[in-house]
């Protein structure tokens, strides 16, 4: 339903034109306050939109990068010491920047388990439907992998010696991620038309067809592609999922609901990356290793179309104290044993 509309606004959702290329970096500390890094590059001197939530009260600095071939970078970096996960919620809700839209929340954790005290950061994005299709239905694990990887690994993988498999996996991504999109959106719609009609005449038997017709309405994707756009403007398929007194009478409904929901699903998301540094040994996480060793995650909006967006990471810092009291412990009650087996042998 309305494909060329749809496949326009992911690929202008994934271009970015005048936004910087930016990275967030989390310096997870002990005590639960954290240390924000940002770096910005820009081939242009422009750095008033920006992905996240960024003002005066962080330290900046601004540089100029010149490569071989006389290119030149823009580089703004800012720092700000965060004194808990809160706070990096709180800006996140009072953003004003190009994803101000988008709800997004930050969760520290701290448990002590004697030996070690462990630790768990986490940024998360939340979705945007509810009861939608979730992507691993639709993407084997090696294709989720793919989904979810950071740009430069996926330039190197299609570039290395594996390159066709890599190519190959990445037309049958995007193809099963059309099919993904589409099913949510066509979802999304009906549920927003049955709201826009609520109370009205024949609500009930419109419903009713609906979810009769809803696997046909699916999989429509798969049958006429290209033809979609003609099919819906002709009001056919209308006509076909809620009857044609009904399609006539609600057609400007219908087009109400695909509108609004193109608007909510497909935001003007600006990409940018996620990065944590945790204390101590790392133990757990659903990121993936960058180049310099940090935990990283690209942050794009298809991420959070029907499920939140999690990027977390587990580590542990191990209680010196609590190991030399324990072996203190342990001794004495050693030596006690030893005093008491010696004094019965006498």
């Amino acid at each position: 339903m309305k494909r060329l509309l749809i496949i326009s606004l992911i690929l202008f959702a994934a271009i970015s034109c005048d936004e910087p290329e930016t990275v967030v970096t989390n310096y997870i500390h002990p005590d639960g306050s954290i240390t924000r890094r940002i770096e910005m590059r820009n081939i242009k001197n422009k750095f008033e939109a920006l992905q996240i939530p960024f003002d005066t009260s962080w330290v900046v600095t601004d540089s100029i990068e010149v490569n071989e071939k006389g290119d030149t970078t823009w580089v703004k970096r800012a720092e700000k010491l965060f004194k808990n996960a809160e706070e990096i919620s709180s800006a996140y809700r009072m953003d004003s920047g190009l994803n101000r839209d988008v709800p997004r929340h930050a969760a520290f954790q701290k448990k002590f388990r004697w030996f070690n005290t462990e630790y768990r950061f986490s940024e998360q994005i939340d979705k945007k439907i509810n009861n939608g299709f979730l992507i691993n239905d639709f993407l084997n694990e090696e294709e989720l992998l793919y989904f979810y990887s950071p740009e430069s690994l996926r330039s190197e993988n299609e570039n290395g010696p594996d390159s066709l498999k890599y190519r190959l996996l990445e037309d049958s991504v995007n193809y099963k991620t059309e099919i993904w999109s589409y099913k949510n959106f066509v979802l999304a719609s009906m549920d927003k038309f049955i709201d826009l009609i609520d109370g009205r005449e024949g609500q009930e038997f419109i419903s009713e067809d609906l979810e009769e017709n809803k696997n046909e309405m699916l999989d429509l994707y798969k049958k006429h592609g290209d033809d979609l756009d003609s099919l819906w403007n002709n009001g056919i398929v209308l006509k076909d999922a809620i009857g044609e007194n009904y399609a006539a009478k609600y057609r400007s409904e219908a087009d109400s609901a695909i509108s609004t929901v193109t608007n909510d699903l497909w935001l003007n998301f600006k990409e940018y990356s996620v990065r944590i540094v945790m204390p101590g040994k790392l133990t757990g996480t659903n990121g993936f290793i960058d180049r310099s060793n940090v935990l990283l995650w690209p942050v794009r909006s298809d991420y959070f179309l029907s499920q939140n967006y999690e990027m977390w990471a587990q580590s542990k810092v191990p209680n010196i104290w609590a190991w030399i009291v324990s072996g203190v412990f342990l001794v004495f009650v050693l030596t006690g044993i030893t005093i008491r087996i010696i004094k019965k042998a006498e």
